[in-house]
């Protein structure tokens, strides 16, 4: 018999009270109201009256979540009644331990519906962490898509304590989760806790012993929170990040040994180091800590990320003199690259100034440790810091087999102090695998083959040869689209050198001038004079962005120049080569900004052409591509290749690499150095022929279910509809993975695309048809606990521009006295219906577009446009829509117009403030959330149904 959500909690609770929680009755809001009140009082040994808790309550009630998580880690200046002053604590951060810890079950608070918490533990009364609980056998997810109904439905109501939850717990009893309190986040940013092994600890049982335990979670609380200042969210670290900082921590504590850490590559590297260093930081042994990067591109990334961590701990490091002001002063945590820590130390002129510091305690922190320059560098900090510690961090160490030189990075640093390997963070889901292609015969205009076997003869004529590129540029204008997604997604191309590169993006330009492609291109590459290419032994070589002092290739410089001022015209930028690391940190702020909730569109770049730059430790999530012609080999293969596998949603389902060289045996070689033998299946995508066969027998058991489209309607029992909507999820998922591979057809599919959008309409009209119930969570349909995830179907270019231009062709042929030609119009009139019905980004449109099908179109005289009459008729409607709303809502009309035009600048929905501002009459205290909420949710629908999607009519 399957364990029912009731006995999962019962069970839970029993274990909980056995970890030393106190169970307490809370049966709605006054309650938790009044246990505050006690809790706080006997955490600060203070006795709290009516009208003092009243202000502490309108203490507690300012902010939003971020806002919140600061307020509970300060201290409340309270004013009590007999005048005196009373600094009250909601919770001991420094002794974690020493607060207060209660449990307590099925809390009911009313929002917009009654709802009800699983479970809620509670510290010095305040909610800090919510469990919520699902019942064995069913999906994990539909625990997170439950509480993220809390957060829009109720989690806001009754002074919004529950925004004061920091961590929430998710579990079916056999896999169990947690995250941090951000409302922005996916379901894969949700962890399993582990052992210092890395084994997963799934069982709730376990879990709780491990994770719940009283100490420990507030100690997950009170160290391993991070409050990321730039984007106001909160963040936690994953075992294997808290595994290594508490590692990092003994060690400094214990002595000054030395040690590093194996994280693969896009596992959260700088939040660890980060973390690491902050902890470091509260340790008085330490003086200061010195966070050392490889290349000036870093520095500037690091120093960023470091501040979005904690708005203002880092200086950066503008030049060497900078570093020895803020080595020699008392500047703490440093942030700076290893060339101008060398210089720094080297130079005799800068003795005097160092010479405070040099018998100081200074922890050094170095990034990608990997880096072959680095033993020189080792000698000499040792050889000036007497009292150095030094730690590394890196995704590939250097082992016996890829060393460069003599030393490795045991040699180094000694011992590793932690390991989290590829196979380890695929396994978890932290990083994706990769799905790669090797295209090595490539055809000239002609239609003779390219032979790579004269590259025997000269390497790099061979590779250079503008045939060969030429054949290559064609392969990528052809499969873009669909290895990007239609261009939602960007790309890398990395080539063996400068001259390549050039060559590159001068054939792309020319094919996009003559109309052969519409992809938007950028390049940068140092222009230093007798510059290598580091294209022979694999290895990614180390650009510096700082070519000031450098002697100058004058072609390559004025080659730079003409691809910026391309640049500069797509976007309307004036960056120059001459201001080039300003130029550098333009292009990886454009990329990065893709991975924004409010990206535009204007702002996409589609490919970015390199040599070395942008190969290592630069994280996009929305590159989902690399193509390749370039030598990979160990260490530079594994970093080159991790640009594409940042996780984002389910439509990012693995990281294309198109190799154009035959790297397929020093593949395998660098997947078994870095992990093992057996790891290549686990971090290499299956082939295109296992997906097709995985497609199929997906398509029998969808049609064991629903053996047509058309019988889902007569479907109604609601566990059967359960079955069709994880059955067709699965198809889609596939699929979703199937699209990216170069040889895609619907021909080697048991399944016909027009099948397929047939029953993906009638997946997207259940999805319409489950609402929640309005008599609260606990009665809603099992349907609307499972993620339809959209964005799986959103893969298509689809928008009304497109829908118009079918109805142009509609309206032009509907006289013709062909039978063939009315047939041809008849087929593309379903074709809209039928998008409008399969499409999501389509349906919120869909009874305005059937409306103007059916009462406008057929008084279009001859030969007159369609989209004039579309476009009448569409700011007609939206016109009427905008007096609705004011009319109703009692809002002014050129503050909503002001409110969508934002919308449209900023992509932000309106503040609180400004919704207010825009009503006739103010609504009262209580009724404010609710009434902004409600204007809110109409003016996105507004914007989505008449705005969005429209595309170029």
């Amino acid at each position: 018999m399957t364990q029912s959500e009731a006995q999962l909690e019962a069970d839970l609770v029993k274990r909980l009270t056995s970890l030393g929680y106190e169970l307490v009755a809370l049966s709605d809001m006054a309650s938790v109201h009044a246990n505050l009140r006690v809790q706080l009082g006997k955490h600060n040994n203070v006795v709290l009256s009516d009208s003092e808790f009243a202000r502490v309550l309108n203490f507690l009630d300012k902010g939003n979540v971020f806002d919140k998580a600061k307020t509970l880690r300060d201290r409340m200046q309270l004013r009590r009644d007999d005048g005196t002053s009373h600094y009250l604590q909601f919770f001991n951060s420094q002794e974690w331990c020493q607060n207060q810890y209660q449990i307590s079950t099925q809390i009911t608070i009313t929002g917009h519906h009654k709802t009800r918490y699983d479970v809620t533990i509670l510290v010095n009364g305040l909610p800090l962490v919510q469990i919520e609980l699902k019942r064995r056998g069913m999906e994990l997810k539909e625990a997170f898509n439950q509480i993220n109904r809390y957060q829009r439905h109720s989690y806001w109501a009754d002074n919004a304590l529950f925004q004061y939850v920091q961590l929430f717990v998710i579990s079916n009893g056999v896999n169990t989760k947690y995250y941090a309190n951000n409302r922005d986040q996916d379901f894969k940013q949700t962890f399993y806790w582990a052992k210092e092994d890395n084994t997963l600890i799934t069982q709730l049982d376990a879990f709780a012993d491990s994770f719940l335990e009283k100490c420990h979670v507030s100690k997950m609380v009170a160290k391993y929170i991070v409050l990321h200042e730039s984007d106001k969210v909160l963040m936690v670290l994953r075992p294997y990040q808290y595994y290594a900082v508490e590692a990092i921590a003994a060690r400094v504590m214990a002595g000054r040994k030395n040690g590093y850490i194996w994280h693969t590559t896009g596992s959260g590297k700088t939040l660890t180091s980060f973390k690491a260093a902050q902890l470091l930081l509260d340790n008085p042994k330490v003086d200061k800590v010195v966070f050392v990067v490889d290349r000036a591109d870093l520095d500037y990334q690091t120093t960023k990320e470091f501040n979005h961590f904690s708005d203002g701990s880092v200086d950066g490091t503008t030049d060497t003199r900078a570093l020895v002001r803020q080595l020699s002063g008392e500047t703490r945590l440093i942030v700076t690259t290893i060339q101008k820590l060398n210089t720094a130390i080297s130079r005799t002129k800068y003795d005097q100034a160092l010479a405070r510091v040099k018998d100081r305690r200074v922890v050094f922190i170095f990034d990608e440790c990997h880096r072959s320059q680095f033993g020189d560098t080792h000698r000499n900090i040792v050889n000036f810091f007497s009292h150095a510690q030094m730690f590394g961090f890196t995704g590939t160490p250097i082992f016996a087999e890829n060393k460069v030189g003599n030393k490795t990075t045991r040699d180094l640093f000694t011992e590793c102090l932690h390991k989290y390997v590829i196979t380890d963070a695929i396994s978890d889901e932290n990083v994706l695998r990769f799905s790669i292609e090797y295209w090595g015969k490539l055809k000239r205009k002609d239609g003779s083959l390219i032979d790579e076997e004269v590259a025997a003869i000269n390497v790099k004529e061979f590779f250079e040869n503008p045939d060969r590129i030429e054949g290559i540029v064609d392969w990528i204008i052809r499969n873009h689209d669909r290895k990007t997604q239609n261009k939602y997604f960007s790309a890398m191309l990395c080539v063996g050198s400068v001259n390549a590169l050039i060559e590159y993006y001068e054939t792309f330009r020319r094919k996009k001038v003559a109309g052969e492609h519409d992809l938007r291109l950028a390049t940068i590459f140092t222009y230093a004079a007798n510059e290598e290419d580091d294209d022979a032994d694999g290895l990614i070589g180390d650009p510096d962005i700082d070519l000031s002092e450098k002697p100058v290739d004058g072609h390559k410089r004025d080659k730079l120049d003409q691809y910026i001022a391309d640049y500069n015209a797509m976007y309307q930028t004036n960056n120059r080569a001459s201001e080039f690391r300003t130029y550098h940190n333009h292009l990886s702020k454009r990329l990065k900004d893709r991975d924004r909730k409010d990206a535009l569109e204007k702002d996409r770049l589609d490919v970015l052409i390199v040599v070395n730059m942008f190969l290592t430790g630069f994280d996009v999530k929305r590159i989902n591509t690399l193509y390749v012609d370039k030598s990979l080999r160990y260490h530079g293969l594994i970093q080159a290749f991790s640009r594409t596998n940042r996780p984002l949603g389910e439509r990012k389902s693995h990281g294309n690499v198109v190799s154009f060289r035959n790297l397929k045996a020093r593949t395998d070689e660098a997947i078994t150095l870095f992990s093992n033998k057996q790891a290549i299946e686990q971090i290499l995508i299956a082939p295109y022929q296992d997906h097709v066969d995985a497609f199929n027998v997906a398509v029998k058991e969808l049609l064991q279910i629903a053996p047509a489209p058309r019988t889902v309607d007569a479907i109604q029992d609601e566990n059967h509809l359960l079955a069709f909507v994880i059955a067709f999820r699965r198809l889609m998922r596939i699929l979703n993975v199937l699209q990216g591979f170069s040889e895609f057809s619907w021909h080697d599919l048991s399944m016909d695309q027009p099948t397929f959008d047939d029953f993906k309409s009638k997946y997207l009209d259940l999805k319409d048809r489950t609402k929640l119930k309005a008599e609260g969570e606990k009665a809603a349909s099992i349907i609307d606990e499972v993620d339809f995830e959209l964005e799986l179907i959103q893969r298509d270019e689809v928008n009304v521009a497109y829908i118009l231009a079918l109805l142009n062709e509609i309206a032009q042929d509907k006289g013709s006295l062909d039978s063939e030609t009315r047939e041809a119009t008849d087929q593309k009139l379903k074709q809209v219906f039928d998008l409008l019905s399969s499409d999501v980004k389509l349906r919120s449109k869909r009874e305005l577009i059937e409306r103007f099908i059916k009462e406008n179109m057929p008084h279009i005289p001859t030969g007159q446009s369609v989209t004039n009459a579309f476009e009448e008729f569409w700011g007609q409607e939206k016109s009427k829509a905008i007096r609705e709303i004011c009319s109703s809502e009692g809002l002014k009309t050129d503050a909503l117009m002001t409110m969508i035009e934002s919308y449209r600048f900023t992509g932000k929905e309106p503040l609180s403030e400004t919704i207010v501002e825009a009503l006739n009459e103010k609504p009262r205290i209580l009724e404010r959330k609710s009434v902004v909420q409600r204007v809110t949710d109409r003016l996105m629908t507004l914007i989505r149904v008449f705005d969005d999607d429209i595309g170029n009519i």
